[in-house]
C-alpha cells in the first residue's frame, strides 16, 4: 500500500526548472501559468515533448487533447474521379480505422463533383496511418489526401515539387491511369498521377500529370527515350514549363519602324495635300527640297540648296559618207549602235 501511496506522490511532483510543483496545492496551477505564459510555442512544444517522454500521464493527456480537435483527424482528399461518391470514397479510407465523417465536395449549381473531398476519422492514430500511405487508386484515378488543415497550400510549399512533377501529353484515349501509372512506375515510387478527364464526357482530354517521390526518378522519366505509349509518342517534361503560354515574339528595338518628323513639302500618310498630286499617278511631280543637314527641327522650315540653270547641249551634226546611210539622211538608224550602213 505504501508502495502505491509513493508511485502516486512521484506522479503527482513534476521537476520543471529544477523546481518540485505538486498538483494538490491550489497556487500551483496559477503559478506554472505565470511561468509558461512569456513561453514561446518552439519553447512549449520542446517543454510538453520531454515531459511526456519522460512522464506517461502527461503523455496520455497530451494525446486526448491533440485528438479532441479535429484539425488532426481530418483529411483534405483530392484527385477524385468525376464519378466518385461518397461512399466510394468512405470504403477506400476505412482500411485505416473508423470514419467519423466523409464526403465528396459537389458544385451546388451544376450538382456534379468538383474532384474532392474530405475524411474525418474517430481517432487521431487512424488519420496518421492514412497519412502513410497518402495514395489511393479509386475508380481508376490516384486519388491524394494530406490534412485538411494544411489544405492546397501545404502540397505547395513543397520546396522541390516543380522539379518532381511531369506533364504527360499526347495521351491516346484508350490509356487510362492505371496504365499510365505503370507505366511512369518503372522510373521510381510515384506520389500522384493521373489522366485528366473531361468532366462532362469522362473521356480522356489526351494529357495527365505524374509527380514522383524525388527528383531523380522524374529526372530519368525525362531524359528516357523510350517515350511510346498506347501506339503514339507522348511528350514528357516538367509540368511547371507547360503552364505558361509560348511568349509571343517582338521586333528588336532597333528595327521598331518609328516615326520621324517630315519637314515642309513631304506628303504625309493620311493628310490630303490640295497642291501636290498623289505619288504615282501624274507628271511630273514636285520634288521637294532636300534639307541643308541630316537634323531638321520639326519648327523649322529646311532650306534647300541654291539651284544652278540646266546647261542645254547643241546637236552633233553626223558627217556624210560619200556613198550615203541608208535611212534618213540626217539620222543614223537607231538599235544599231548609232553607226550608219554603208553600201558596198
Amino acid at each position: 500500500m505504501e508502495d502505491v501511496k509513493k508511485r502516486k506522490m512521484e506522479d503527482d511532483n513534476i521537476l520543471i526548472n529544477g523546481q518540485d510543483f505538486n498538483s494538490s496545492s491550489s497556487s500551483s496551477q496559477d503559478h506554472l501559468r505565470s511561468l509558461l505564459d512569456p513561453l514561446s510555442k518552439s519553447q512549449l512544444v520542446d517543454l510538453l515533448s520531454r515531459l511526456g517522454s519522460q512522464y506517461p500521464s502527461i503523455a496520455e493527456e497530451i494525446k486526448s487533447v491533440a485528438s479532441a480537435d479535429p484539425v488532426h483527424r481530418k483529411l483534405f482528399v483530392r484527385g477524385l474521379a468525376w464519378n466518385t461518391t461518397s461512399e466510394t470514397l468512405c470504403a477506400a479510407f476505412r482500411v485505416h480505422g473508423e470514419i467519423e465523417e466523409g464526403a465528396v465536395i459537389y458544385d451546388k449549381a451544376t450538382g456534379k463533383s468538383r474532384g474532392y473531398g474530405f475524411i474525418t476519422y474517430k481517432h487521431m492514430e487512424s488519420t496518421q496511418s492514412a497519412l502513410r500511405a497518402p495514395s489511393k487508386l479509386i475508380d481508376g484515378r490516384l486519388a491524394v489526401c494530406n490534412l485538411a488543415c494544411e489544405g492546397l497550400s501545404g502540397v505547395s510549399a513543397v520546396p522541390d515539387l516543380a522539379q518532381r512533377k511531369l506533364y504527360i501529353g499526347g495521351l491516346s484515349p484508350e490509356v487510362t491511369t492505371e496504365v499510365l501509372l505503370n507505366f511512369f512506375g518503372r522510373h521510381g515510387e510515384i506520389e500522384e498521377g493521373s489522366v485528366a478527364y473531361d468532366k462532362d464526357t469522362n473521356e480522356s482530354r489526351g494529357f495527365g500529370f505524374v509527380t514522383y517521390k524525388t527528383v531523380e526518378a522524374a529526372k530519368k522519366a525525362v531524359d528516357d527515350p523510350h517515350k511510346t505509349l498506347g501506339g503514339r509518342t507522348i511528350i514528357v517534361k516538367l509540368a511547371d514549363t507547360h503552364k505558361g503560354k509560348p511568349p509571343q515574339t517582338q521586333l528588336p528595338a532597333a528595327v521598331v519602324p518609328v516615326p520621324l518628323p517630315l519637314g515642309a513639302g513631304y506628303p504625309q500618310a493620311g493628310k490630303a495635300h490640295a497642291n501636290t498630286p498623289p505619288v504615282g499617278y501624274s507628271y511630273p511631280q514636285n520634288v521637294p527640297p532636300y534639307p541643308t543637314s541630316s537634323y531638321t527641327s520639326p519648327n523649322t522650315a529646311p532650306v534647300p540648296y541654291p539651284t544652278q540653270p540646266p546647261i542645254s547641249y547643241p546637236p552633233i551634226p553626223l558627217k556624210k559618207d560619200p556613198i550615203g546611210p541608208i535611212g534618213h539622211p540626217a539620222t543614223a538608224p537607231v538599235g544599231m549602235g548609232g553607226y550608219p550602213f554603208y553600201k558596198h
